[in-house]
């Protein structure tokens, strides 16, 4: 029967292709380390590391082994979690992948109040582009994850999040910032910042744009980059203009850096919506931040990216 201790070791080891490193994060003596690694080797009856010179690379068994050790790792923990979460306290460990920039403003401080109500509970929000995040549901990787749109899939089940409201914003100093609302068609000569193709707000955008005749071919994109943040920043500094998400524009709204323009006719507001496995393995963290979501309490912040 498999160790797993050794199994632990092994996976520590594996990624940071160092015993010593591995060491470190244990506890341990390096000696002891190989020692496991050794046992875990004549168990399995294959070599798991080259050992070249000073360093560790992998073997075909070592690769092989990682995601099927690291499942089976996850699993015991899971099922520690599951026992001692029979106790009237609520406890465990919550992955919660994310991929949109609202749910990056809004669920840290969702989760940060379940923690607090639930101390035995700790939540993991993992910073994810939106291609991964079925992939790491369904593989196990996260409990929840945070979507910009509903996917089609009998192996995952939805629940709307968040509505978050697109805002079109300009540099301090362009003349929109002197008018009250421009018309879809000035959009077409001005240089604009768009998202990568992937991302919820750029998939919105389109489909505004789209109900005005306009395409992405029909505009003069003056830059693409896939983060938020990097946007709002290159227009405070005169480039560009964007649509972008008013909660993660706020701050520079407030500090009259950049400006946000209405658009006649265009309303961009889009669905955020966490997502979790249909079939899953009991977990009573999961289920209670799954119901948490919605409480009373967090209106104030469910709401913030509606204004």
């Amino acid at each position: 029967m498999l160790d797993l201790l050794r199994l632990q070791i092994f996976l520590h080891a594996a990624e940071n292709m160092s015993f010593s490193e591995a060491a470190r994060q244990m506890h341990l003596t390096q000696p002891t380390i190989s020692h496991h690694i050794k046992a875990l080797e004549m168990d399995l009856g294959v070599d798991l590391f080259d050992r070249v010179g000073g360093s560790l690379r992998l073997t075909d068994a070592g690769r092989i082994l990682l995601p099927r050790a690291r499942k089976l790792v996850q699993q015991s923990i899971e099922i520690k979690q599951m026992m001692e979460s029979l106790h009237d306290q609520i406890m465990g460990d919550i992955r919660i992948a994310c991929s949109t920039t609202t749910g990056k403003y809004i669920l840290p401080q969702i989760a940060a109040r379940f923690q607090y109500r639930n101390p035995g509970v700790r939540v993991s929000v993992l910073r994810c582009t939106p291609p991964v995040i079925v992939p790491r549901l369904l593989g196990g990787e996260a409990d929840l994850g945070v979507v910009s749109h509903e996917i089609l899939s009998d192996e995952l089940e939805f629940q709307e999040f968040l509505h978050d409201h697109i805002t079109l914003i300009v540099p301090a100093e362009h003349p929109w910032t002197r008018r009250e609302y421009i018309d879809p068609s000035e959009l077409l000569d001005q240089p604009f910042i768009i998202r990568e193709p992937t991302s919820g707000t750029r998939r919105v955008m389109l489909a505004e744009l789209g109900k005005h005749d306009i395409t992405l071919d029909d505009m003069n994109i003056f830059m693409e980059l896939g983060n938020t943040e990097a946007i709002i920043k290159t227009i405070e500094s005169g480039f560009g203009v964007s649509f972008v998400s008013r909660l993660a524009a706020e701050w520079a709204i407030a500090q009259d850096s950049v400006v946000e323009v209405p658009v006649a006719g265009f309303d961009l507001r889009r669905t955020v919506y966490m997502a979790q496995r249909a079939i899953r393995e009991a977990n009573r963290a999961v289920e209670a931040f799954w119901g948490f979501i919605h409480n009373p309490a967090n209106a104030d912040l469910l709401h913030m990216a509606e204004k």
